[in-house]
């Protein structure tokens, strides 16, 4: 079996190392990620809220355009509940792991001190913007946190994280909230906790990516699309429109302005949206006791997936699921709560101004 030094001689370095490095600060963690070319400036302007003159401790390789000469052979990786085709496929090192983006072709190699990324990178920004923020889920998951499957929102005193299935509205939830005013945008779809007093969130630089059906419910928006895509979607099916998935990009500060991005707060409250769009009773917000609901507690875990290293060196397990008990050890403290009855974002915001008392 090779080793992680065996792949990158098989490399060029040089063209990232050659590249002014972008610095990166994220809560306790600093990033320096090298890269060359026009990428470059596409993260910069991506990571503006992360932006530090302090290079990082960790550091991350980006290579685009190379290959490896001779393809490894590649393991499929099991992929979550409710899940379906082939996303992401696994190559074991002895000292670390090779991982494919089955679609896109875009590789990556995770190792203790090691973070390359290479292929058509520049054809798929999003698949390196989250290789970089996976560099800090890593650091803090080692570090004892526990990664949720959650969007966030933190001002006047609260923060709120905001859990769900897959489409369930998690992120027009915490865009509602940021339509607030005093309130920060914390994250849009991964949220570290850990264990406190009083409990602690953190964040990560990953930007809402949306679909048109949330873009069409916000008039603050609506500059996303234009005239002609709009009056498109305007004429679609509601049903239709929710099942919509066309991703739009929302650069938070360029949105709702400077100043309104943090990601590291004191986390008073989380709501687990169990709500459906036939329900007929009206929207509902009630806490509950996390420990007896195991139906909620699933919504919020989320697998470190197969980039994550143990701090023993072991990577995660293919098929491997969370563990309840450091979940609701980290909670504790945390004012958690379901939202049942239909889907009304009209209903949550209400709620969100009665939490955040503005």
């Amino acid at each position: 079996m090779s080793r992680a030094q065996d792949i990158l001689s098989q490399l060029d370095l040089s063209p990232a190392e050659a590249a002014e490095p972008v610095h990166l600060k994220v809560g306790p963690v600093g990033l320096s990620v090298f890269c060359p070319g026009d990428l470059r400036a596409e993260l910069v302007g991506y990571f503006q809220d992360a932006l530090s003159d302090t290079p990082g401790e960790t550091r991350v390789h980006l290579l685009p355009g190379q290959a490896l000469p001779a393809e490894p052979e590649w393991q499929d990786w099991a992929r979550e509940a409710g899940k379906a085709g082939r996303k992401d496929a696994i190559h074991a090192l002895d000292d670390g792991r090779l991982i494919r983006k089955v679609r896109s072709g875009v590789t990556f190699l995770q190792a203790p001190g090691v973070a390359v990324a290479f292929g058509p990178l520049e054809q798929n920004v999003s698949t390196v913007i989250n290789f970089i923020n996976t560099q800090v889920l890593n650091i803090c998951q080692r570090d004892g946190w526990q990664l949720c499957h959650a969007a966030a929102v933190t001002g006047h005193g609260r923060t709120l994280a905001i859990s769900g299935l897959s489409g369930g509205g998690k992120s027009t939830s915490m865009l509602r909230m940021m339509d607030l005013e005093g309130t920060a945008f914390l994250s849009n779809d991964r949220v570290l906790v850990r264990a406190g007093r009083p409990p602690q969130a953190l964040g990560i630089p990953k930007q809402p990516r949306i679909n048109p059906g949330t873009i069409l419910g916000n008039p603050r928006l609506h500059s996303m699309l234009g005239p002609a895509r709009r009056a498109e979607l305007e004429a679609m099916p509601a049903a239709a429109l929710w099942d919509l998935e066309e991703k739009h990009d929302l650069i938070v500060s360029e949105v709702y302005g400077a100043g309104r991005v943090r990601f590291d707060a004191p986390l008073t409250d989380f709501w687990v949206l169990n709500w459906a769009r036939d329900a007929v009773e009206p929207t509902r917000v009630a806490q509950v006791e996390l420990a007896s609901r195991p139906d909620l507690l699933g919504a919020i875990m989320k697998s470190p997936g197969p980039f994550y290293q143990h701090p023993d060196g072991r990577f995660e397990p293919n098929g491997a699921t969370p563990e309840p008990g450091p979940y609701l050890a980290a909670l504790d403290g945390v004012r958690v709560c379901e939202v049942s009855g239909r889907v009304d974002f009209d209903a949550l915001a209400a709620e969100g101004r009665r939490l955040f008392d503005v």
